[in-house]
């Protein structure tokens, strides 16, 4: 979010000199009155600071799953619906390799269980694993 974790906690940025021994222009130069009161100023900023930041994090979290929810296709089966399921590598046959089938035989609706959830049964009508879609 553009912001450290340190600048969240303390409300201010790390300053650490390249070289230990030696200040840098920038640090030589400040005041150290002047820099008290930037930092109380600061401190008293940081809810407001924090606000922001979690603002900025909840919206690019809902662009996202806005993003993601536009590309999915939702499909709902109904009872007795047949479908082709896709052949996974953990419901691959042992030995199928690179031409073996790439969808497993059609499959019936049995039951919905809840949103999304459905029991199945093959052409045997023997029960299958419930599948989500």
């Amino acid at each position: 979010m553009g912001e450290t974790p340190f600048s969240l906690i303390y409300g201010a940025k790390v300053l650490i000199p390249m070289k230990v021994g030696e200040p840098t222009l920038w640090f030589s130069q400040t005041n150290e009155e002047a820099n008290n009161e930037v930092l109380l100023v600061r401190l008293d900023l940081l809810e407001e600071h924090r606000d922001l930041v979690y603002v900025r994090m909840t919206t690019q979290k809902q662009r996202m799953e806005r993003y993601y929810n536009w590309r999915v296709n939702l499909c709902y089966f109904k009872l007795r619906d047949l479908f082709l399921r896709k052949v996974t590598q953990s419901t691959q046959k042992v030995n199928a390799g690179k031409l073996g089938p790439t969808w497993e035989c059609p499959y019936r609706v049995s039951a919905v269980t809840g949103k999304g959830l459905y029991e199945l049964q093959n052409q045997d009508g023997l029960s299958c694993p419930a599948i989500g879609t």
